[in-house]
This record gives structure tokens, C-alpha cells and sequence, in this order.
């Protein structure tokens, strides 16, 4: 497909977008403003105009669903060549280098991957040998607080030396306690997924230049949804080619993108 083909149809501000010759690069528009066109075009610019290679390109969104329909967009516009882009989710593309850089971390290369039900009933079991009250230590509502506190990238020792009362020191103990059994059984919940990258990226210089490499260019959908763990991934991975690009649809995609 020609450049003038990706660029037809695209207002003066996408295009602009689409064409934008390189390093950090924030879109931010309002919904239904065009704003996953936007980079689904730019990724075919960069495939038919900019001969990036599509093996060099990662793109990620929130769901499974999206992640596909961006794929067959882009598909579209360039042809079978797309297929040699990883466009997934966090969560997904996470999955895929630790299966391949756990081990690093002492994790087994085959983890196994605690879902929402499975944490919240390790969380229950957890509260229930520390002898806590099950009703003030809700299981869900306790999970769900450690879940803030991973994406926060907030460890179970901060978390207890931080703690402001008596109810916060005994949340971090759980999660303290919580993590143990996790590491035990060779197993990550969603949440960990996210935060151990952010450890093997942190820790394992090589690792990271390695994926640095491969993707020479980063995209992210929805960027005002990202939490500080998966900006943490976003910004590293564009640390050595600078080429990340991402639209959101607030002025909240400022505050997050300031490290670029």
C-alpha cells in the first residue's frame, strides 16, 4: 500500500501523527476522535514507508479483543507481514519474556499463573492462618488491596514500614505472607506478571537491552489507563531507540508519559 493510501482519510492532526518522524510522541484526543486509527496507521506507515522491520514492533492495548482488532487493521493496510508484530496486552506480552527470562529471577520457566479466583482464595487462606478476623479481613477487598500496592510497585516490606495504622501493618503482613506461597508454588498472579518484568528489567542490564533491541518501536492504545508498573515497562523498553508512541484520551496521558 502507498504512503498516500495509509494517509488517506486522516485530518491534518493524524496525519501528522502518522507521519512523525521518530522519538517520544503522545497523542491525546477524545473519544471517538480516531485515536486507535491513528495508531494503526502509524504502525503501517512504519511497516510500508519507514521499512521497519514488523519483527521490531510492539504494540499493546487492554484486552485480548482489542489487541486482535488491531492487528487485523493493520493487516489490512499492509498485508500478512502484520503477523510478525507482537500486539498484545501488558499482561500477554509480559508472559511471553518471562517464560523466556524467569528463570533469572529464580521462577520456573513453566510458572504457573494464579487468576483472579485462585488469588483471592490464596488471599482467604492466607488471613485464615494468620488467625485474623474474616470479616474485617475481607479476602476479596484485602487481594484487591495488594493488587494497588503491586501495580504501585510497592514491595510487602515497604508496605509494612509505611503502614499508618495498625489495619495497614496487618494488610502488609498478608501480603507478605501472600507473596511467600506464591514464590513457594512456583506461581505469579496477574499482577505479578507486570511486576516481575519490571524486577527483570530493573536487575538484568542484558535482558533488558535485549528487548530493547528487538523492539525499536514501542506503541501503546489507551494510555491513560496505564498503571506505574506498566508505564515503568513502556519506558524502559523505548529507553534506547526513544520511539515510543502512545494516545490516550486525557490530560491524565501527560502526567504518566513525563518520563519520556
Amino acid at each position: 500500500m502507498t504512503s498516500s493510501q495509509i494517509l488517506q482519510n486522516l485530518n491534518p492532526a493524524q496525519n501528522d501523527a502518522v507521519i512523525h518522524r521518530g522519538g517520544p510522541m503522545l497523542v491525546v484526543a477524545g473519544a471517538g476522535s480516531g485515536k486507535t486509527r491513528v495508531l494503526t496507521h502509524r504502525i503501517a506507515h512504519l511497516i510500508e514507508q519507514d521499512n521497519v522491520n514488523p519483527f521490531q514492533i510492539l504494540a499493546i492495548t487492554f484486552t485480548n479483543k482489542a489487541a486482535q482488532e488491531m492487528k487485523d487493521r493493520v493487516a489490512a493496510l499492509v498485508g500478512p507481514v502484520a503477523e510478525n508484530m507482537w500486539v498484545s496486552t501488558f499482561h500477554s506480552a509480559c508472559v511471553r519474556m518471562l517464560r523466556r527470562d524467569a528463570e533469572q529471577l529464580g521462577y520456573p520457566r513453566a510458572f504457573s499463573i494464579y487468576d483472579q479466583a485462585d488469588a483471592v482464595r490464596l488471599t482467604g487462606y492466607v488471613i485464615r492462618d494468620l488467625g485474623l478476623d474474616t470479616k474485617k479481613f475481607v479476602a476479596r477487598s484485602i487481594h484487591a488491596q495488594i493488587s494497588n500496592l503491586k501495580n504501585e510497585l510497592v514491595e510487602s516490606q515497604s508496605a509494612l514500614d509505611n503502614a499508618a495504622s495498625i489495619f495497614e501493618r496487618k494488610i502488609a503482613e498478608i501480603y507478605s505472607e501472600y507473596q511467600r506461597r506464591l514464590r513457594v508454588a512456583g506461581a505469579m498472579d496477574f499482577d505479578d506478571l507486570l511486576t516481575v518484568t519490571v524486577e527483570l528489567f530493573r536487575n538484568h542490564g542484558n535482558t533488558l537491552a535485549h528487548y530493547q533491541e528487538r523492539f525499536q518501536h514501542v506503541l501503546v492504545d489507551e494510555y491513560q489507563d496505564t498503571n506505574p508498573a506498566q508505564n515503568e515497562i513502556v519506558l524502559k523498553l523505548g529507553d534506547r531507540h526513544r520511539n515510543v508512541f502512545v494516545v490516550g484520551d486525557s490530560d491524565q496521558s501527560v502526567y504518566a508519559f513525563r518520563g519520556a
